[in-house]
């Protein structure tokens, strides 16, 4: 009972949701159907896809006309906007610079990305595609900066990079001849609880060790590799506390220090991260009393020394993410097994990050920092600097034939192949400040230093609504100088308002808000109904295209167009009723929501008279609906007169075929004509046709003969008799006499035991 009651509740409550939002939203069904409607001025109306506006002064000539429509559709035409007052931008596409793709060759620069530089001109929400190409240049530039941990844990990698710092200089030399190594080191914060401050240990914080320091850059990138080694050796190593380091101040410096680093304009910049311990990062400097955020700005003394390492916090992860897009270089993190887990973590978090396993005393960092630039140079990213008003999407086949799909990413990639991605750029929104209407959009592939500059344009207002058009007027005659007129429309001062700004706020009929009377309610924010403009205080309700369609009421509230509709007729027709706001007015004989059901029940009485629906239903809308019995189950049929175990009126037509048809049954040849006030006609086949109501009957005569026919109604209401021309009766077999039979069987059983006795 409790579930019948919640399932009753529920119904009851879709229902007036229904209902409530037919009642409110049906001013909104217009604007489903054409969204350029509800544009009030040039600029709203351009940001909307499909419409355009139309800046003809008087159009309409003083009625409520749309000046934002669809060209695509016939209002043009109905109202005959002239061409050159159309403001319907495109979308332009140009390309500013293009050079093509090109290998590095001595005394030229190579171009990996093409074109270099375009301009977009581009409407709200209408998405422009355009191609851009990468190809990984031959003998490319690298810039290799190893930044070691030299806490005293890390005492026998150095040694060991040190070994190897000429096969290092070797193995990328062989992928590229044009080639700079550099090397620089880090510890932490000197306070505590860092390091000790104990002045003994500040000295010497351990056996062999040299006073600590935050970061020093110990050589500048150099193409003489060979001094690499040299500097990993000379450099000491020092001691610390806690076991996390201050790798993120170290990183933040290497990066954002370009000419102290010497980092080149084209290159590929690779920034090696060696350490076996954690990392502190923004907030843990206020362990040490240290409260000023990292400014993410270069601190490095004449000596490579940190200057800051003291004076304020460590860098965020999204502030060394972001130096690195900024600066174009491509992070490798190289750590000890035990944390090789967490620096995973880190790299799916910095732009371009990788991050490899490094043995304990780093003798396999050689194989890999080899390794990680083969799969960074491997595959290409696309990554942008796009606004929170701008979408940018990519697509790419890669290396593989076949259709686009959806990726920024292509892998497998080798000197010089060329990958293409398709660039779809969107603008969802104007930004709210006009300075945003024009952005430099950077398309770049992570970890290279060229990018594909986007000059966007956003297509957020029309030319006629700035200063110095002849369609812009401050004071304008047409707004009774009391407002700007632009586009063909007026844009009123804050004490005026109506369509030519014709009512005055602040002394028409004693009140300041006379848009009030033209809402129905308190609640309602919107005036006349959407469809009509308030003009001092009275709603004059836009035309529609079709003359014979009418907005009316005293909030435009009334239209005679909207009503329901019965096979695409409105309220079912002329001939049925008429729609009158909002609802349809059934003549007489009708009823119903689109006056399609008829009042009269004679269409649910069967020809001959009987009761309605054959008292086995009820007759809605002119049509019976069948009720089920429990027991012989549902009716059905035109007037509910069939059922699964029904006869019908078989028994009731019986006689009548029997004696036209065949010349049988017990009517004889007077009473046939008497009794039978219908003509079967006849077929070969009798078969039911159920679409149109037809009822098989099936009978045996006296003869043991079937005979069958069918029995149906016309357009008028007359039976109408169709039966089978010849009756389906058993052959005819002759029976012998039982003497007969006894002779026949005595001379065969006579034949059979003479041939058997033989």
């Amino acid at each position: 009972m409790k579930y019948y009651l919640f399932a009753s509740l529920l119904f009851l409550w879709v229902c007036a949701s229904q209902q409530q939002q037919q009642q409110i939203l049906v001013p909104e069904k217009l604007v489903v159907q054409n969204p350029c409607v509800s544009k009030q001025t040039c600029g709203e109306c351009i940001q909307t896809p499909t419409c355009a506006w139309c800046s003809q002064p008087n159009f309409g000539n003083g009625t409520r006309v749309k000046r934002c429509f669809q060209p695509e559709g016939t209002e043009r035409s109905k109202f005959q906007c002239k061409r050159e007052h159309i403001v319907n931008p495109d979308n332009v596409y140009t390309v500013l610079h293009a050079k093509q793709l090109t290998k590095a060759r001595e005394g030229y620069e190579s171009v990996q990305v093409h074109p270099q530089r375009v301009s977009l001109k581009l409407r709200i929400a209408e998405a422009y595609r355009f191609t851009m190409d990468y190809a990984q240049a031959e003998d490319y530039p690298v810039d290799l900066y190893y930044l070691m941990d030299l806490s005293k844990s890390m005492e026998d990698d150095k040694d060991k990079l040190s070994e190897l710092g000429d096969l290092l200089a070797q193995a990328m030399q062989n992928i590229t001849s044009n080639f700079r190594l550099g090397f620089g080191s880090f510890v932490d914060k000197v306070v505590m609880p860092y390091v000790s401050t104990v002045p003994k240990k500040l000295q010497a914080p351990c056996d062999g060790c040299e006073a600590p320091y935050g970061f020093h850059n110990h050589m500048k990138l150099d193409v003489n590799t060979a001094k690499f080694a040299g500097e990993v050796k000379k450099a000491a190593v020092s001691g610390n506390l806690d076991a996390p380091e201050g790798g993120f101040d170290a990183i933040m410096q290497a990066v954002v220090c370009r000419e102290q680093i010497g980092w080149r304009e084209k290159a590929r910049r690779l920034l090696v991260f060696s350490t076996d311990a954690g990392f502190h990062y923004a907030g843990d400097g206020k362990l040490g009393g240290i409260v000023k955020p990292n400014d993410g700005e270069c601190h490095i003394d004449e000596f490579g020394k940190y200057t800051h390492s003291t004076l304020q916090d460590y860098p965020s992860i999204s502030q060394v993410n972001l130096k690195v897009k900024q600066n174009a270089i491509n992070v490798i993190f190289a750590v000890t097994a035990n944390q090789i887990n967490i620096y995973d973590k880190l790299k799916d978090n910095i732009e371009g990050a990788s991050a490899g396993t490094l043995s304990e005393d780093s003798s396999n960092v050689v194989d890999l920092v080899r390794d990680q630039y083969n799969k960074i140079s491997s595959s290409v990213e696309i990554k942008d600097n796009a606004t929170s008003a701008v979408k940018v999407t990519y697509y790419s086949s890669c290396l593989t034939p076949g259709p686009l799909k959806q990726t920024s990413k292509c892998d497998g990639l080798k000197v010089g192949t060329k990958v293409s991605f398709v660039v779809e750029i969107e603008v969802t929104s104007c930004p709210k400040d006009r300075k945003e209407w024009n952005q430099i959009l950077h398309i770049y592939p992570v970890g290279i230093n060229e990018s594909l500059i986007v000059d966007l344009e956003m297509l957020c207002d029309c030319p006629c609504e700035n200063p110095g058009n002849p369609g812009f007027k401050q004071n304008a005659k047409e707004c009774s100088y009391s407002g700007t007129y632009k586009c063909g429309v007026c844009e009123c001062d804050d004490s005026h308002f109506g369509r030519k700004c014709e009512c005055n706020s602040e002394n028409a009929h004693g009140t300041k808000d006379l848009t009030s009377s033209c809402r129905p309610d308190n609640y309602t924010t919107v005036d006349c109904s959407g469809r009509g403009s308030c003009v001092c205080g009275v709603c004059e309700c836009e035309a529609r295209q079709n003359p014979d369609e009418h907005i009316s009421g005293p909030f435009c509230e009334c239209d005679n167009f909207s009503c329901d509709r019965h096979n695409g007729l409105l309220c079912a027709g002329a001939d049925h009723g008429t729609c009158v706001c909002g609802t349809c007015q059934c003549n007489a004989g009708w009823t119903g929501k689109a006056c399609d059901c008829k009042i009269s029940q004679d269409t649910c009485i069967p020809p001959g008279g009987g009761e309605i629906c054959s008292g086995k239903g009820s007759c809605e809308c002119g049509v019976c609906k069948c009720h089920e019995d429990p027991e012989k189950g549902r009716y059905f049929g035109r007037y509910c007169e069939k059922c699964n175990t029904c006869t019908g009126r078989c028994n009731e037509f019986k006689e009548c075929v029997q004696c036209q048809v065949y010349k049988t049954g017990s009517f004889d040849e007077e009473e046939c004509m008497q009794n039978c006030s219908f003509v079967p006609s006849v077929v070969d086949v009798v078969e039911a046709d159920e679409d149109k109501d037809e009822y098989l009957c099936r009978f045996y005569d006296e003869d043991d003969c079937r005979f069958a026919y069918v029995y149906a109604w016309d357009e008028n209401g007359k039976i109408v008799v169709r039966a089978q021309e010849q009756r389906d009766c058993p052959p005819q077999i002759y029976i012998l006499g039982k003497f007969e039979l006894f002779h026949i069987n005595v001379v065969l059983f006579y034949t059979f035991f003479s041939r058997f006795s033989d």
